[in-house]
């Protein structure tokens, strides 16, 4: 059973969101809120798998409420849900840990399928807001002075750290891609330090993004 807690200022919406939640025999809602500081009490009280969460609202927004939980709790799952394709907020959020990002406008259907392949392990973003996101980091990316082209960064690469980044892109944690790589979890933390060395980039979403420029994923 799926524990989850959803996070939205307007009261009606969540108690919409908690009835088709709740449709699913696999999964229950343990409680509501309506920010993100709300939402780290629900986490203290209930330890769910999963936050549904909204991104714009009073007090804490849902960028401050994924800090604060992934601070305290980084086994548990955060699916942003808005209806703002807002590049700045993606790109926080991600940063701060988030595990998905759709908008509201997502069918039932969908809605129920994100929740269940972010519970299991995959990072899912709304494909206009992941474009923006490409867009962004196009922006501010390395030239190609320090990085490179494209085929050059992948030559420069080994087999196992190609296939480290695309377990990564699958939203793998360090210890899951040092158990699919028979390699212990120090090694897999210096191998990345050390890619994200190579191409002058800030973190693994950066990495994400630049694997799928290239084709990797």
């Amino acid at each position: 059973m799926l524990k989850i807690v959803i996070v939205d200022d307007q009261v009606i919406f969540r108690e919409s969101l908690k009835f088709i939640v709740e449709q699913d025999s696999e999964m229950k809602v343990m409680g509501c809120g309506g920010n993100g500081k709300e939402a780290l009490r629900l986490c203290d009280q209930y330890r769910p798998d999963l936050v549904l969460m909204d991104i714009m609202m009073p007090e804490y927004n849902g960028v401050e409420g994924t800090r604060l939980i992934k601070e305290k709790y980084k086994d548990i799952k955060i699916v942003i849900l808005t209806t703002f394709n807002d590049e700045e907020n993606v790109s926080q959020a991600l940063k701060y840990g988030a595990d998905g990002y759709i908008l509201k406008d997502i069918k039932p259907e969908e809605l129920i399928l994100t929740i269940k392949g972010v519970a299991s392990g995959l990072n899912i973003i709304h494909k206009s807001t992941f474009d923006n996101v490409v867009k962004q980091f196009n922006e501010t990316e390395p030239t190609a002075a320090s990085v490179g082209t494209e085929n050059s960064v992948i030559a420069e690469f080994t087999e196992r750290e190609i296939e480290m980044i695309r377990l990564i892109a699958a939203g793998k944690s360090n210890k899951e891609i040092a158990a699919k790589l028979f390699l212990t979890e120090g090694s897999v933390k210096n191998i990345i330090t050390t890619m994200l060395r190579k191409l002058n980039l800030e973190d693994r979403i950066q990495l994400v993004v630049l694997a799928v420029k290239m084709g990797l994923v």
